[in-house]
């Protein structure tokens, strides 16, 4: 028999009963297959709307050519971590093509877009610093501010004259060396573009570091190229952090910035030094994935036609979809178990689209968050509103 400690035993039956009463409780379904359009969980087939997959890279053939043929050649792995002899001649290209899909003078990359919130913060804030943070941002942007032990002062979500009469605050003080802005480019939750011209004049007021996490925008925004690239702001934004595991379909993550910033970083951030490199099948395929985005606008256009026909036809239906400004589409429901329902009987009919409540969201606000990719016809679409419409009418969601 397996013995626990008591305390830790009773701490666990507590409040794992207590997430269960509530409607938070997340159960993991494995997907028995690819993670394309279309799923099959538990042996049914389902139109799935659960994926960050936004471009259909995950699947694209030509990518997995590439990365079968790149393990023939380098292995399944890099062997070490980059600073012995785990960089390959794959990770240099691939981030010197990160650099120019960016429009920044290097790009290093990470395991994780986790990791590289963890990596970058805490390599140049410290605790004689201060951060100014969204109060909506990634859990890993909240996670790498913590691990600098920087004074974090949140500011209202999106709200201007709050960030300026708070770095105004900061500056004042005389309290911290430096003073750092960070936002998401895209909040993964609302589907809500940051304002990043606003943010900038704000840091040019006061001299604040500017730091733009876009794991949701790259892709997605400035014609696949991102939110900065979105406003023209490449040449004024300090930090470009961005994910190889949402729109580029692989793994990994990466920070994209000026040479003296990425020279620091693969000197200083703890994830780089110390963990081993991204596999080079991967590397392969997220460097033509890249490429791939450079070369043609064909799948983000695909995706912002998806996203702009599920979005019209769940708004007609009645649906909460909510001020989204990008295809991510929330249904918002508010009651945790009854959004917890919502998605259960979506799932019965033949949808996956998976229920968020607290604490990836603020309690009352619970949503079935749908992410239409690039991959996805228009009978699907057309599939998942008919079910969308059958359940919401069941539960009372819409009338």
């Amino acid at each position: 028999m397996i013995r626990l400690s008591k305390v830790l035993n009773a701490f666990l039956d507590e409040n794992l009963q207590d997430l269960h009463e509530q409607g938070l409780y997340n159960e993991i379904d494995p997907v028995e297959g690819a993670n394309g359009p279309i799923i099959q969980v538990r042996g049914k087939d389902l139109i799935n709307l659960s994926s960050n997959n936004y471009l259909g890279l995950a699947t694209n053939e030509e990518l997995k050519r590439i990365a079968k043929e790149t393990i023939e050649t380098y292995g399944v792995g890099a062997g070490a971590v980059r600073t012995i002899n785990g960089t390959l001649d794959l990770h240099v290209k691939l981030e010197e093509k990160l650099a120019e899909f960016k429009g920044t003078e290097a790009a290093i990359s990470y395991q994780s877009g986790f990791n590289c919130n963890m990596a970058a913060i805490s390599a140049v804030m410290d605790k004689n610093d201060a951060i100014l943070s969204d109060q909506l941002n990634h859990a890993s942007i909240i996670d790498g501010c913590r691990l600098s032990r920087a004074k974090i002062i949140a500011y209202n979500h999106s709200d201007m004259d709050d960030l300026r009469a708070k770095a105004k605050a900061a500056t004042e003080s005389g309290l911290y060396n430096k003073i750092m802005v960070i936002t998401d480019g895209v909040f993964s939750m609302d589907g809500d573009i940051a304002k990043l011209p606003e943010i900038v004049e704000i840091a040019k007021e006061f001299d604040l570091i500017t730091y733009v996490d876009d794991a949701h925008g790259s892709g997605v925004t400035g014609k696949g190229k991102g939110t900065v690239k979105h406003f023209g702001l490449e040449k004024e934004i300090d930090f470009q952090i961005g994910t190889l595991s949402k729109a580029i379909g692989v793994v990994g993550g990466y920070v994209a910035g000026k040479k003296n910033l990425i020279d620091w970083l693969k000197v200083r951030s703890r994830p780089f030094l110390f963990s081993t490199a991204l596999p080079p099948g991967d590397v392969a395929a997220i460097t033509a994935a890249v490429q791939m985005l450079i070369d043609s606008t064909e799948l983000h256009d695909k995706l912002w036609e998806n996203g702009d026909y599920l979005k019209a036809g769940l708004a007609k239906l009645g649906f909460n979809i909510g001020e989204s400004e990008t295809p991510i589409t929330p249904c918002i429901i508010g009651d945790e178990k009854l959004t917890q329902e919502f998605s259960r009987r979506l799932f019965e009919e033949g949808v996956y689209a998976k229920s968020i409540v607290f604490p990836t969201v603020p309690k009352g606000t619970g949503r079935v968050r749908n992410m239409p990719t690039a991959a996805h016809t228009k009978e699907m679409l057309d599939g998942a509103l008919a079910i969308y419409e059958k359940v919401g009418r069941e539960l009372g969601v819409i009338q």
